[in-house]
């Protein structure tokens, strides 16, 4: 089975110490059910947007560092508000700002969640680094 490497707080290397006895067991329990909860809440909200909303959500994106404690359905609405807001966004890609915000309200954590990763990947991840964003939008709708 391949190896992950990664690095964790001095915390979160306790907490798996705790409840995984070691931090390997933990991180081997951890890694595939974060996997599995993001494809499951991705596939979730797949086809519940269009292009032109997914493509505001990326761009809302763009930039941004997402942290653990900043990845609720509170923050994708705020992020999409200021894009929309402050950058029309939406109005780019042609995407009513109405719409798409009644759309998001209707997620609960986790989906916000794995669409706010899913939205920071493509402009952090060398794997879509080179990839149209109507392509990698049209993996996900």
């Amino acid at each position: 089975m391949p190896q992950v490497a990664a690095r964790v707080s001095d915390e979160h290397e306790q907490w798996l110490k705790e409840y995984f006895r070691t931090k390997s067991a933990g991180a081997e329990f951890v890694v595939p059910w974060a996997v599995d909860t993001f494809f499951r809440s991705i596939n979730s909200v797949r086809g519940q947007f269009s292009a032109a909303e997914l493509k505001t959500i990326l761009e809302a994106h763009k930039d941004v560092k997402l942290l653990p404690d900043q990845s609720r359905l509170a923050y994708l609405q705020l992020r999409v508000q200021d894009a929309c807001e402050l950058g029309m966004v939406n109005t780019k890609y042609g995407a009513s700002k109405a719409n798409l915000e009644a759309k998001i309200k209707r997620l609960n954590d986790t989906q916000a969640a794995a669409l706010m990763i899913w939205a920071t990947a493509y402009w952090v991840s060398k794997e879509w680094k080179d990839i149209d964003m109507d392509d990698y939008v049209r993996d996900v709708s």
